[in-house]
């Protein structure tokens, strides 16, 4: 995903062409108009009314009066220096202060209990004079605009992480949320954003600062309040939709952590952004696009929060029907549309990751969906259908069987063969694999779908077969050559290093097409189990050692287990029985 700085960008400043621009006058020109006088000219010819006793009068000078001398004018006001007495000793004296050196104010434990102070007394007197005053905004606008520059103090506190803890612990959080509720929205809005500066991902605070601020927050009920809020935010207002703005970056900021996400994927919070992402919009807005990249991250942390919106909410038939509108078309390039759809498609992907969501999406008929994609669609949404639909057809249990037979019962056979046969990126061939290798696993032994499952591969002399075998040569000699480069780096390492490393090399394998690899050996194996000839051309190109060679591929997949995982168990199991083929 693009990153978030470069994905809300403030609007654009208007050109200069655009702008009207102070015109300042040219002191030389201005000196030049008035030394010409009305009977001369800069030549040095005479004007129409110029006569000859003024060409003969040497005594005449062009131009203005020269000015009396300084001593004539007492107070010297006008002329010499231009300036007074008084006036001189203060420039001077600004200038001996400006050559002073003065030590920055000291941002420490002082510093924040006087800002503590400062900040109750403004929202204390606020209160009192609003309370007072109540029909007489006059006699509280001044201070209201205290309170409103005494808020924006807190923005030092963000370069200075380490005092998080005692502001936490002070009773200036529960202060700074309960504005979230003021009657003034501005001051609501001007609290949001000084709370979303010190979330903010930028802010170099360790875990137990950033931590313990959290919990405060929490505590001194944020998401209520900041929920409230959002439903009185105008966004035809530019200040209101500024608040919007700084609200999701605060449910951003908050959703990043899983500890946290959990605790905020609340259905108030869920319920909210997805009503503003189906929102109609035209064009489509920043805040919009802000609201499903928000959903995406808590999805993607949090696997009760997925399964609350595919049971709870209806989430997957909400996602479907959105990105229904790209099945023919790219949105706009570069645009907030752009990213907004792509983190609808991802959300959806996190989504059908559950068994709940699973079931969701055939219901919805989102199979049927994603298969007009990949038939009528862009290259980039084909891309994004695709990897839908491998998520939703991965994993165990019987509704990542049912997405498999819904795959087959809506002729998507045809369609997901014929790009595999295609000249394909990496990602394309990598989502195909993954999709053949969930329905050789899931479909049943006897089905007519899983027949018409190896038929596929089968067909026209094996040719799916044999593209299956050379893409193993390929990314075996990728992987060759990688493994290569890590044991001459292993060769000059002590132990204990090349245990510290370990996961930057198996990093570097799967960059070189590691994951690809495996998932080939596990469909020649099924293919192997099902088919006497697919052996024979395994070893007819591969050499006699081929089936080894992929059975060796499944004995280093299996060690790579958890123990005491089911889905590990399960896959462990199947891994047995298809070496036994082997």
């Amino acid at each position: 995903m693009t990153s978030v700085d470069d994905l809300f960008k403030k609007p654009g400043i208007p050109s200069g062409s655009l702008k009207r621009k102070l015109e300042v006058p040219d002191a030389q020109e201005a000196y030049k108009a008035t030394k010409v006088s009305s009977g001369s000219s800069p030549n040095g010819n005479h004007s129409n009314g110029a006569t000859v006793e003024d060409e003969n009068d040497d005594d005449v000078e062009a131009g203005p009066e020269l000015p009396p001398d300084e001593d004539d004018d007492e107070e010297g006001r006008f002329f010499g220096t231009g300036m007074t007495k008084d006036t001189a000793e203060a420039l001077d004296y600004i200038d001996q202060q400006e050559e002073e050196t003065y030590e920055p104010e000291k941002i420490d434990s002082v510093w924040l209990r006087r800002l503590i102070t400062g900040f109750e007394k403004k929202v204390n007197k606020n209160a009192e004079l609003r309370a007072r005053y109540e029909g007489d905004p006059a006699k509280f606008m001044d201070s209201e605009a205290d309170l409103d520059a005494e808020i924006k103090s807190w923005s030092l506190l963000s370069e200075h992480p380490e005092l998080y803890v005692e502001f936490a612990e002070s009773g200036s959080v529960s202060n700074l949320i309960g504005l979230l509720a003021h009657e003034n929205t501005d001051i609501a809005i001007g609290a949001i954003e000084i709370i979303s500066e010190l979330l903010d991902e930028d802010v170099q605070a360790e875990q137990e600062q950033w931590d313990a601020l959290v919990a405060a927050l929490l505590d001194a009920d944020l998401l209520e309040l900041l929920m409230s809020n959002l439903k009185r935010l105008d966004e035809e207002n530019e200040s209101d939709r500024s608040g919007v703005y700084h609200s999701l970056a605060v449910l951003e900021n908050l959703a990043s952590q899983q500890s946290v996400a959990e605790k905020i994927g609340q259905e108030k919070v869920l319920l909210w952004l997805c009503n503003r992402i189906k929102e109609p919009e035209r064009p489509l807005g920043q805040n919009k696009q802000y609201a499903a990249e928000v959903l995406q991250v808590l999805l993607q942390n949090s696997q009760p929060i997925r399964k609350r919106l595919a049971t709870d909410l209806d989430g997957v038939d909400l996602f479907l029907r959105l990105l229904a509108a790209y099945r023919k078309r790219d949105p706009p390039k570069d645009s907030h549309e752009e990213e907004y759809s792509e983190n609808v498609f991802d959300a959806l992907t996190c989504v059908v990751d559950e068994q709940e969501g699973k079931s969701k999406f055939v219901e919805a008929e989102g199979v049927e969906l994603c298969l007009i994609m990949l038939k009528e669609g862009t290259k980039n949404i084909c891309q994004r259908a695709l990897r839908v639909l491998d998520h939703a057809v991965a994993g165990q249990g019987s509704a990542s069987a049912a997405v498999c037979e819904k795959v087959v019962e809506a002729a998507g056979l045809k369609t997901i063969f014929s790009l595999f046969m295609k000249r394909s990126d990496s990602a394309t061939v990598e989502h195909v694999l993954g999709m053949f290798s969930s329905l050789l696993r899931l479909l049943p032994g006897d089905s007519a779908a899983r027949i018409r499952t190896l038929s596929k591969f089968t067909e026209k002399q094996y040719e799916k077969t044999s593209k299956l075998i050379e893409l193993r040569k390929e990314y075996a000699r990728r992987i060759a050559v990688v493994d290569k480069d890590i044991r001459k780096e292993q060769s000059t390492l002590p132990d204990d290093e090349i245990e510290q490393r370990a996961a930057e090399w198996l990093s570097r394998r799967l960059d070189g097409g590691l994951f690809s690899l495996q998932t080939i050996d596990i469909i020649l194996a099924w293919l192997v189990a099902e088919d006497q000839v697919v052996k024979a051309k395994v070893a007819e190109s591969l050499g006699d050692d081929g089936t080894q060679q992929i059975k060796s591929s499944l004995e280093d997949q299996k060690n790579g287990l958890e123990d005491g995982n089911a889905e590990d168990e399960d896959t462990r199991e199947m891994l047995d029985t298809l070496m036994t083929f082997l």
